[in-house]
């Protein structure tokens, strides 16, 4: 299968149609185990390396990938595996967590525009501005921490929010950004399990929090968040890709393969040397024959 027909069938083509509860989060695509899939993350990990050396000589455009996942997802592992094979000076990973006071005293987007990447970088946000409309959403108390006038407050604030963000990644579209956004869907239960795993597997301990049980009693909460995000935010300039999350190898692949599609499509190639630089380089080739 093709990185296109993939990206095809987990694209959020249509936002206001988007059901959370339509996609499955075991879908494989018919791919039966991880070893039925490995030689296609292997051959897609080298296209990456491939391709991602030609978007940092080209210098021109950037791509920003986010992702969003409940605990357990495989946010972690994905960037790991996906980026096994890429040259870490075209890579950089920022991870968001609780915001800082510094943070606190910005706009809500501040903090991850600081870090955007760079012309000729992949930049992956392991949770993102998104936050803004899912966790402070399902615990509406974290607004009061950001300062934001009271005045400013209303019904209709995360529709406006929407709208901030719609705008932000239409704004990095136009000056030469690809921005690619993957929801890992886990299953509850698929969750359970991975938590279980942590706790069974010494080497897995220090993953844990308690505060990961606690998040789980908003589990509907944040399914009906993130099901509103993606309807409000997946356009033609930032799609949502929902990505089965309950075989980690397969998430993975599929990441691997939108990323892929989405450095396809940009026409990368290597600087052409012009008539001025040819003759540069051969008369430095003269000067390096000359020197002992």
């Amino acid at each position: 299968m093709k990185s296109k027909d993939i990206a095809k069938a987990f694209a959020v083509a249509n936002g206001a149609n988007f059901r959370l509860k339509e996609c499955d989060t075991r879908d494989t695509l018919g791919l039966k185990s991880k070893d039925h899939a490995k030689e296609t993350l292997e051959r897609g990990i080298t296209r990456l390396s491939e391709l991602q050396e030609k978007l940092y000589a080209q210098d021109r455009w950037a791509i920003l990938v986010n992702l969003q996942a409940m605990d357990a997802a495989g946010k972690d592992s994905t960037i790991k595996h996906v980026m096994s094979g890429v040259n870490p000076q075209g890579c950089q990973v920022h991870s968001f967590k609780a915001p800082s006071q510094e943070e606190l005293q910005h706009d809500f987007l501040w903090r991850t525009t600081r870090s955007l990447p760079e012309r000729g970088a992949i930049g992956i946000f392991n949770r993102s501005y998104y936050e803004e409309v899912l966790a402070v959403r399902v615990h509406p108390e974290l607004l009061s921490n950001e300062k934001v006038p009271s005045e400013l407050i209303s019904t209709d604030i995360w529709k406006k929010r929407f709208e901030d963000i719609n705008t932000f990644e239409r704004y990095l579209s136009r000056n030469g950004f690809k921005v690619l956004k993957f929801f890992l869907h886990l299953s509850k239960q698929e969750q359970k399990k991975r938590f279980l795993d942590r706790l069974d597997e010494p080497e897995k301990n220090w993953k844990f929090s308690m505060s990961d049980v606690q998040e789980r009693k908003y589990w509907d909460k944040y399914m009906e968040a993130y099901e509103d995000m993606i309807r409000n935010t997946s356009t033609e300039n930032a799609p949502w890709y929902v990505v089965p999350a309950d075989h980690k190898w397969f998430s993975r692949l599929v990441v691997a393969e939108v990323i892929i599609d989405a450095l396809q499509s940009l026409d990368l190639a290597f600087p052409k040397m012009d008539s001025a630089k040819r003759r540069e380089l051969k008369a430095a080739r003269a000067a390096l024959k000359r020197t002992t």
